[in-house]
């Protein structure tokens, strides 16, 4: 037994006879009467109160912690109480993302969590709890892709719960919970014609952007961050940071998930470079290094506001990015006083997408054009890009029908003439 069970309405004391006798005590008949106690694995007595005539459930009780602490599953119970909101709190301030990373998913739990989940303890989560509030984020958001994030989120926190042995099992991981699934997307590359209509829309300080994104596959942040040091002499460009917004700052920051990398530089991407820093000279920007109270580090970079300044993402998208989309015929023109539409699938990461067609459609490998794109790996730049592969099925269905010639079997009539290696050189 992992503890004891304490009757407080009577005590055992030697009579005259010597013999034990129960004796009432001042608490008899009020209260609970039984107190199941026991020794949790830190070292601190915990117990739990039962009325009277039910002593088998004190016991049941005990003989079910005894069993969890012999399995490695035991729960607090008190630290099971912790709400959700407050072990949320602890969960993100002990995260070691970067603050930007930080500050997205304490978004999400803050507006799309906390204020359904928020007050109910930790360890009392039940599967139906999960369903009920999933129900809940499909009509309070619309996107599937942003849902699929924000229930991430609050599977992460019970995931770290679990570790905490404040729940037994993540209510989010059990088979009658369904996670939102993203419906699946394919990427479509621009056309040249638009890509080279949007940079025609640009003002000019910023045309060489589109240049930097569709001939060297930059994203936008790593466009904003390139210093003058970053364009070698030798055809190859360095990227080796970006600018980003942090908590409302503009910080330098490395590339997405630290991912330094060189890219080839073609020739006539460099001469657009030189052409644009001879009509907009590159300015020396100093800024945080990673969190705004970070050490200032200063660089010359190539595109700048038009007062000398870092490039604001958000500014820069509403007042040249948009206006660009819509005079090349991508986004519509909006009414007068209206703002432009939301855009997101055009943004200047379409400019990647072409790159990477450019690129496959020019015979390049998966492994070159992630090392390239800076992607954590070969495989997620496959995922992506695929279907952007054409000579590959061309290749399948020649390779087959030399095979069937080959071996005297093709059905359009023809004898195999030209020998048993034909299927290899195809």
């Amino acid at each position: 037994m992992a503890g004891h069970i304490q009757d407080r309405w009577f005590r055992v004391e030697k009579g005259p006879d010597g013999k034990p006798h129960k004796v009432k005590t001042e608490r008899y008949g009020t209260g609970m009467r039984y107190r199941a106690r026991y020794v949790a694995p830190d070292g601190t007595e915990k117990s739990k109160s039962f009325p009277d005539k039910q002593k088998r459930l004190a016991d049941q009780w005990l003989t079910n912690i005894e069993a969890d602490m012999a399995r490695g599953q035991y729960i607090d119970p008190r630290a099971a109480r912790i709400t959700f909101r407050e072990y949320t709190e602890r969960w993100i301030a002990a995260l070691t993302t970067d603050l930007t990373s930080r500050a997205a998913v304490e978004g999400r739990l803050r507006l799309h969590a906390l204020p359904y989940l928020g007050s109910r303890p930790i360890g009392s989560f039940q599967p139906e709890h999960i369903r009920d509030w999933n129900r809940r984020l499909e009509e309070a958001v619309a996107s599937p892709q942003y849902r699929r994030l924000i229930f991430d989120a609050v599977s992460s926190v019970l995931n770290a719960a679990v570790d905490d042995r404040l729940l037994a099992s993540n209510p989010c991981r059990v088979r009658s919970v369904k996670a939102p699934r993203p419906a699946p997307t394919r990427v479509r590359p621009w056309s040249v014609e638009e890509v080279f209509g949007v940079r025609a829309g640009l003002p000019d300080r910023y045309r060489a952007m589109v240049d930097l994104g569709a001939g060297c596959g930059l994203r936008q942040g790593e466009i904003f961050g390139l210093a003058v040091d970053n364009i070698g002499d030798l055809g190859w460009l360095y990227v080796r940071q970006q600018v980003k917004k942090v908590r409302g700052t503009l910080v330098f920051a490395p590339p997405k998930r630290g991912k330094l990398r060189d890219v080839p530089l073609d020739p006539e991407v460099s001469a657009a470079l030189r052409q644009h820093m001879e009509h907009f000279p590159p300015v020396e920007v100093n800024l945080p290094w990673l969190t705004p109270t970070g050490p200032k580090v200063t660089h010359r970079l190539v595109f700048t506001s038009g007062i000398g300044a870092a490039i604001w993402s958000q500014g820069f998208n509403d007042q040249a990015w948009k206006p660009a989309l819509a005079s090349a015929g991508i986004i519509p023109v909006p009414e007068k006083g209206e703002r432009y539409a939301s855009a997101r699938e055009h943004g200047m990461h379409a400019l990647r997408h072409f790159y990477a067609s450019v690129l496959l459609d020019a015979g390049e490998s998966i492994k070159a054009l992630s090392l390239y794109l800076g992607h954590s790996d070969p495989g997620f730049t496959l995922r992506v890009y695929t279907h952007l592969m054409p000579s590959s099925e061309t290749r399948t269905r020649k390779a087959i029908s030399a095979m069937y010639r080959a071996a005297g079997h093709a059905h359009d009539g023809r004898e195999a003439d030209d020998g048993p290696e034909t299927a290899r050189v195809a």
